[in-house]
């Protein structure tokens, strides 16, 4: 793990106590960590405050600093990123860590793994200046980071190997109205276009698929979507 000089060690949220992101950055090649620690910490309200070269160095750097965001990338030596976003979600005490998958294409198994591990979404690494730095933003407010077209085509495209979904004891859990919202969340709608679909308040959207997430046990908008096209409450071209 590399720290990065003159960030102090903080507890607690940065965005929710004094407004700064406070972020890991994880890849094996310097150059790239170089160039995305150049774009982030120009901004005032981002801070890089770490730097990892393999998954093992990831993970020690999100219980050292607790960051908000890790960005992660999904193929390093060692220990890879899905494997490091699987142990950050694991611990309890990092629960509030959010993990956003770097890769160099957007339809990469490893990205779907990350997602299933429990990724709040990925970018891919030639990616704009200003797309990475709102990306971070998004993530860290406790949201997904996911583009509908390209989250479908992903997870349509390895999830869709399932022929025979597996039977989901929690999908018993759900209401019909929960079901409806479910599916809508996988076929990317945000909380406006849902509230739209519902014909309710953008604010009672939010709190069924708040719902829905507590019941399936996910962490964010990012596995509602796997788990609908892995459970086969969306398949691959079921899109409305």
């Amino acid at each position: 793990m590399i720290p990065v000089p003159g960030v102090a060690e903080r507890g607690g949220s940065g965005v929710e106590r004094d407004g700064v992101v406070r972020v890991v950055l994880a890849d094996d090649q310097q150059l790239v960590r170089a160039g995305f620690r150049s774009m982030l910490d120009g901004e005032d309200d981002i801070s890089v405050v770490a730097e990892a070269g393999d998954g093992t160095e990831a993970l020690r750097a999100a219980r050292e600093h607790r960051p908000d965001v890790v960005l992660m990338d999904v193929r390093m030596p060692r220990v890879d990123g899905v494997a490091a976003t699987r142990a950050i979600v694991a611990e309890p005490q990092l629960r509030d860590v959010r993990v956003v998958i770097l890769t160099m294409f957007d339809l990469d198994e490893y990205v779907y793994s990350g997602l299933k591990a429990g990724a709040s979404g990925f970018l891919v690494k030639d990616t704009e200046p200003a797309e990475l730095i709102h990306g971070v933003r998004v993530v860290a407010r406790g949201e997904a980071l996911l583009a509908p077209s390209v989250t479908r085509r992903l997870i349509g495209e390895f999830a869709g190997r399932i022929k025979d979904p597996p039977p989901t004891p929690e999908l018993n859990g759900l209401t019909e109205r929960e079901r409806e919202v479910l599916t809508a969340v996988a076929n990317g709608l945000s909380n406006e276009e849902l509230a739209q679909r519902l014909v309710v308040s953008p604010a009672t959207a939010k709190t069924h698929v708040s719902r829905v997430m507590t019941k399936l046990g996910a962490r964010d908008r990012a596995q509602l979507v796997v788990f609908a096209y892995e459970a086969g409450v969306v398949r691959p071209g079921w899109l409305s």
